[in-house]
């Protein structure tokens, strides 16, 4: 059986590695298929095609698409794409542009919390400037002392509620998964066990991500435990959509699971792979 895994970033986005160094990571950790999925963007697939070739496994095109859902800020993963398509290039465009502006309102946010310098220190570790994102920050403020660890800046700043976080308009639902069906894609709902919606909540997004037209949800995901891998199956049937796995993998220290590690799909699912 080939071991799938259907999300990950390289410094295309807010990833540590290149695209071939991730690649080649995937490879020597026994990955068969994978995905490169960079947030808002698709600019690194084609070295990571090549690399794939030279490593002998498979690389699926995707990315990462940034979209607002009532008052929450969701993902959905493209895969399968043609990073080529107009209709998508356009759409990530779009998105990226508002990256941009967010980023200087997170720094203007941190600021009036007596955090100066934010955006000059994210920036040294943005390898696109259209793609700064909060783990740009939360790198930036591990360095400057005010947490141990990303994940301590997210909570202590960078999450609702707290004194870096904006809000801000991304994609609609609709718009993303007819972008990626328009690049002849499929559309994931990635990680739903991370978004604080509650079970009425969750149940709305579900069903508004089906009704979109929405293919899979992450059943698999290092944001997910072992008990909610049970419960993503089990909801992926309730509302007749496939299972999509993958580690989310950002780089060596700072994902919750490496590429390679995903268990087993639960039985009962249909993989969003079944037809590939």
């Amino acid at each position: 059986m080939p071991r799938y895994d259907l999300h990950s970033h390289s410094t295309y986005s807010d990833g540590l590695l290149s695209p071939a160094k991730l690649v080649a990571r995937a490879a020597s950790r026994g990955v068969d298929v994978l995905a490169l999925t960079d947030h808002d963007e698709v600019a690194g697939l084609p070295e990571a095609r090549a690399a794939a070739a030279h490593a002998g496994i498979s690389l699926v095109n995707g990315s990462e698409l940034s979209v607002s859902w009532e008052s929450h800020t969701l993902h959905v993963v493209a895969l399968r794409i043609d990073p080529e398509s107009p209709t998508l290039v356009q759409g990530l465009e779009n998105i990226r542009s508002g990256r941009t502006t967010r980023a200087q309102r997170i720094a203007n946010a941190l600021a009036e919390a007596g955090i100066g310098g934010a955006y000059e220190g994210a920036m040294k570790y943005v390898t696109s400037e259209e793609l700064i994102s909060r783990t740009h920050f939360a790198r930036y403020l591990v360095e400057a002392g005010y947490a141990n660890e990303v994940k301590d800046v997210f909570k202590r700043y960078l999450t609702p509620g707290k004194p870096g976080y904006v809000v801000h308009e991304w994609a609609t639902l609709p718009q993303a998964i007819d972008w990626i069906h328009t690049a002849g894609g499929q559309a994931v709902l990635a990680h739903p066990g991370r978004y604080k919606v509650g079970v009425s909540g969750l149940r709305r997004l579900l069903a508004d991500f089906r009704d979109a037209g929405g293919d899979a949800i992450e059943v698999l995901s290092s944001s997910h435990t072992a008990a909610q891998f049970a419960e993503f199956a089990t909801l992926a049937r309730v509302y007749g959509l496939m299972a999509s796995g993958g580690s989310d993998y950002h780089g060596p220290g700072e994902s919750r699971m490496d590429l390679g590690d995903l268990p087993p799909m639960p039985a009962g699912v249909v993989p969003v792979w079944q037809h590939w």
